[in-house]
């Protein structure tokens, strides 16, 4: 038990941002010492119902004392009682603490062969509980089936989505409005200035289509999660479109960061490598997201998936950096040598530009987002994916704004009367990273 206060904070930072539905497992053979089943947001009118059945205990020692196996809640405030109880003595049980909301244990099962439970709990104190099963039983392994149902009632209505999350199936579908809107504007541009398409602008186009229907799936997703505490298909949907989204926009950062179809129609061997490295990663990623998403934190390898999702999401934003800087001096040597001064430095500040906006929509979306949903107050979680999402959109705006097919953009900068000029700025102007 001495190793159960870092558990238990590692599976609370890790599952801070589950949402509440209907599931159901089964445990087979399981020793751990703490198992979280996910956290809620619940109001004053909050219902936890728990129904366990099948269950058996098997211990290597003596007959294993059923009240020390059960279920409880644990808010954040309690958190830290909790864990100083825990340090302070390795040996103590966390089903006998003053801090946590007790449930049930094994005592109040009847009797076998059934060994079943099922009752629905009331939460009379509103906030952010995450829901354990604990085993203080030394060398025992349990199985069990559990179906847990966890909801605010709206009158008599059941909402399955966390307090702070039932607002996402409207943000969703408003945000996927937004961008079907936004794909209007993309091909009336392209059609208006066909002559400097490239097929990079195609690419951007079906980014686009993707973001939208991936969002409109989400909001689909959570709509029946908020309203029957299942998906009913829908989340079959939202990750297919949301592995193609994150696929295509890596790809096109990466398209864009090489130069691919607007300076030369070719890639690099160095830069095709970005590509095989960056496309299977991402999957794996997505692998990784569905298996987070669909199991939740009661399976045993459901931190190392958290794990993989996280190194591989960090090297993949790392990789996708490379083809930009490489860009940036490719393009500062060449203007040493081809004597087209403005149009190398048009070149140069459009990519230097590109540079900052992909590091600060990277840094936002992955380090700022997670400080929003780790500190805003449970109730308030959905303003955190807000965030995610209006940067999500400004940086697409940028992009698109940055790279769309005008006759006569940044590229094509080739006044005489400026070359003087421009080379001075490049002969000043080093376009340090």
């Amino acid at each position: 038990m001495s190793k159960l206060p870092t558990l238990l904070l590692l599976l609370l930072c890790l599952a801070s941002f589950t949402s509440g539905e209907i599931k159901k497992l089964k445990i087979r053979s399981d020793n751990r010492p703490m198992i979280l089943f996910e956290r809620f947001g619940f109001t004053h009118t909050g219902q936890a119902s728990i129904s366990v059945s099948s269950v058996s205990v098997i211990s290597s020692l003596a007959t294993p004392d059923p009240s020390g196996l059960g279920f409880f809640l644990l808010s954040e405030e309690s958190l830290i009682q909790v864990l100083i109880e825990l340090q302070q003595n390795p040996n103590f049980c966390v089903l006998e603490s003053n801090y946590i909301q007790r449930l049930f244990t094994f005592r109040d099962l009847s009797p076998p062969p059934n060994s079943s439970f099922d009752r629905a709990y009331p939460v009379t104190s509103p906030n952010e509980y995450s829901l354990f099963f604990a085993n203080c039983a030394p060398e025992s392994k349990v199985s069990m089936d559990v179906r847990t149902e966890l909801y605010n009632l709206d009158g008599r209505v059941k909402d399955y989505l966390s307090a702070g999350l039932t607002q996402l199936p409207t943000l969703y579908f408003l945000f996927s409005l937004v961008y079907f809107g936004f794909l209007a504007v993309w091909v009336l541009v392209c059609l208006k200035n066909r002559i400097s398409v490239h097929r990079i602008h195609g690419l951007m186009a079906l980014l686009v289509v993707m973001k939208a229907l991936n969002l409109l799936f989400a909001a689909e997703d959570k709509h029946y999660v908020k309203v029957t505490g299942t998906a009913h298909g829908w989340d079959v949907l939202f990750y297919i479109f949301q592995s193609m989204r994150v696929v295509l926009l890596f790809t096109v950062i990466v398209l864009i960061g090489t130069g691919w179809s607007f300076l030369k129609p070719f890639l690099q061997d160095r830069e095709k490598k970005v590509l095989m490295i960056v496309i299977p990663l991402q999957v794996l990623a997505n692998v990784a997201s569905v298996v987070i998403g669909e199991t939740g934190p009661f399976i045993k390898d459901w931190v190392t998936w958290n794990q993989v999702f996280l190194i591989v999401d960090i090297v993949c934003c790392c990789a996708i950096i490379f083809p930009i800087v490489w860009s940036i001096r490719s393009l500062r040597e060449t203007s040493k040598t081809d004597g087209k001064a403005a149009r190398n430095l048009a070149k140069l500040t459009l990519f230097r530009q590109f540079y900052i906006v992909v590091i600060g929509y990277l840094y936002f979306t992955r380090i700022v987002v997670f400080a929003l949903r780790t500190i805003s107050a449970y109730k308030y979680q959905w303003v955190a994916y807000s965030a995610e999402e209006i940067v999500s959109l400004a940086f697409y705006i940028v992009m698109f704004y940055m790279f769309r097919p005008v006759e006569r953009n940044e590229y094509f900068v080739l006044d005489d009367e400026e070359e003087e000029a421009a080379a001075l700025a490049l002969q000043d102007e080093e376009f340090e990273l």
